[in-house]
This record gives structure tokens, sequence and C-alpha cells, in this order.
């Protein structure tokens, strides 16, 4: 017999592992709006100078970043909370049912926001504005679809349910 220790088996990585390991960009794309949003706020101290184009354009790309930060979250395992805030919308029923509504709400309104300014853009800006508020709102309705199955999985009176059908077998 050999004295080298046995190394375990790693276990593969499953597709779930792999997305949410991707969903950790989030944290980059949002660190660039947030850098985007910081340049738009030093272009708005110096407008006069340069005018309003360059505070268009980074708020453009705070809206694109944005979005894509958010479409990356949906990405994440439903079957985990990120924090104790999180954890206890998603079991209460109650305020799992607003948190969804209120994440409908910005979503539906961001793409309605931006199909309405893209359509009825008179100017390049307005038209640029407009699709990075949908790509923000595109990005909200995945984070609303991830809500949507963190609620199913946290709920406390659907698995209380669950378990007292589960014991009556």
């Amino acid at each position: 017999m050999s004295s080298v220790p046995v190394m375990p088996a790693r276990q593969p990585l499953s597709v779930r592992d792999v997305f949410q390991w991707v969903s950790y960009l989030q944290y980059p794309a949002l660190l660039v709006a947030v850098g985007y949003a910081v340049k738009a706020a030093l272009s708005i101290a110096t407008a006069g100078a340069d005018g309003w184009s360059p505070v268009f354009d980074d708020a453009n790309y705070v809206l694109l970043y944005a979005g894509v930060g958010i479409g990356l979250s949906s990405l994440q395992d439903p079957t985990r909370t990120q924090n104790e805030v999180s954890r206890r919308v998603w079991q209460d029923a109650r305020k799992g049912r607003w948190m969804l509504a209120l994440l409908a709400l910005y979503a539906l309104g961001a793409m309605a926001g931006g199909l309405a300014g893209a359509y009825l853009a008179d100017s390049t800006v307005v038209n640029q504005l407009s699709l990075g508020l949908m790509a923000f709102g595109l990005g909200m309705v995945g984070l609303l679809k991830t809500a949507i199955e963190m609620r199913e999985h946290h709920r406390l009176d659907k698995q209380s349910a669950s378990s007292s059908e589960g014991s009556r077998a």
C-alpha cells in the first residue's frame, strides 16, 4: 500500500453553477455604470463649455451598462438569497408581491418610455437615450423573472403548505 493520500473526486460544475459565476459579472458592469454617472455629473458642472452632448452620452452609457449589469444578475441561482433583507422580502408573501409589482412597474415603465422616446425622437440624442432606456428595461425584465423564481423558492406560506401536505400522505 502506498502512503499517498487519496483526493476525493471533484464534482463537475453544473450549468447552474456556471450561470451563478457568470452572474458575478454584474458587479463590474454596474461599477462602469457608476463611473459613467460620476462622469456625467462632472460633465454637468462643465456643461457651459462643451454643451450638453457629453452629459447625454454619459447618461446613455449609464443606462446601457446598468441594463447589462441588471440583466446579468438574472443569471444567479434563484434558490439563494444575497442578503438578509432579500431573504425577509421573499419569505413574506405580501412584501414579495409588492416587490414584484414594483419591479414590473420599473421594467415596463423603462421599456415603454424607451419605445415611446425612440418612436417620437426628433434628435439623435433622444433616440440614443431611448435605446439606453430600452436596454435598462430589458435588464429589469430579466431581474423580474429571477425575482419571481426567488419568491417561489423562498415563500414561507408555500413551504409550510407543501410540508403539511407531505406529512398527510
